[in-house]
């Protein structure tokens, strides 16, 4: 008689394995491997443990890597695109399937957490495009068959203070210079033109100062990119760049670059893509393995 119950309560124990395993499987899914390292590189996997990567290593999906101080690191996806991370960055891959025959099955999802990156289109963002996103903390990143570097910088507690004190100013019309009629009084400092936030002895936006504000800045080296949130969608062509200061405010363009560094050794800029540049908007002056 009390076989039966032993049997019953044995199905639902086997059931949730089945599940706990084929999630394991999923995350666990190899979709590219370390092409170059010049320091620690980390992976911290979906269970929570932590493995150091050396070159040659396998990446899985599901996985978080993250560079360590001077560590620059390329990974080769196993649709021939390529993420080349900074120093001091996160990116976790949040979703990646790629099947040469079966592009209908097509999805990169990456989770841009701190610090910066350059990526390189492969064959799944030039045939699916629109299956490609890459999530940061103030936009969405979508491509065109692209080429381009992000990089987010977090509001430090300092910065977070500092920008108060610029919106509040901002808010009399007297702390403008060059403000046009149709200008309304009460937007926030880093919402205002360029040409507008000239307030001295306060943060300034990206493009006049030394100290950059956080946010994410991004240069298109080749194709198109667009960014996405809640303040709107904008699209930036190779040569151009971009910065959006948070979720809520729209993207905008930058006349020149806005501070963005990425010095990788010479070794990483074997890839087909263009490499960096130091030129305007209109792609002019670039620099084949250098971004300064």
């Amino acid at each position: 008689m009390n076989q039966p119950r032993r049997c019953t309560a044995i199905k639902p124990l086997l059931f949730m394995s089945a599940l706990l395993l084929a999630a394991q499987a999923w995350a666990g899914q190899v979709v590219g491997t370390v092409a170059n390292l010049s320091g620690p590189l980390l992976a911290k996997k979906a269970d929570g443990t932590v493995k150091v990567l050396a070159v040659k290593s396998s990446v899985e999906q599901g996985d978080t890597l993250i560079s360590e101080k001077d560590t620059y690191a390329r990974i080769r996806f196993i649709d021939n695109s390529e993420i080349t991370l900074r120093p001091n960055s996160q990116l976790k891959i949040d979703n990646f399937s790629f099947e040469e025959d079966k592009p209908e099955k097509d999805s990169a999802a990456f989770n841009l957490v701190k610090g910066g990156l350059r990526a390189v289109t492969g064959t799944l963002g030039k045939r699916n495009k629109e299956k490609f996103g890459m999530n940061t903390p103030t936009a969405t990143i979508g491509i065109r068959g692209t080429t381009f570097i992000a990089e987010y910088i977090a509001p430090s507690d300092e910065a977070v203070a500092a920008y108060g004190m610029a919106s509040m100013a901002a808010m009399t019309v007297s702390a403008y210079t060059d403000v046009g009629s149709d200008m309304p009084a009460a937007v926030p400092l880093q919402v205002l033109p360029i040409r507008v936030a000239q307030v001295p002895g306060l943060p300034q936006p990206p493009g006049l100062g030394s100290s950059r504000a956080p946010g994410l800045y991004v240069q298109v080296l080749d194709g198109i990119i667009h960014l996405t949130n809640q303040g709107g969608t904008q699209n930036f062509n190779a040569g151009q760049f971009g910065f959006v200061p948070n979720f809520r405010v729209p993207p905008i363009i930058v006349p020149n670059n806005p501070g963005i560094q990425f010095s990788p050794p010479p070794a990483f800029n074997t890839s087909s893509g263009p490499q960096g540049g130091t030129g305007n908007a209109s792609g002019q002056d670039t620099v084949d393995c250098e971004v300064r």
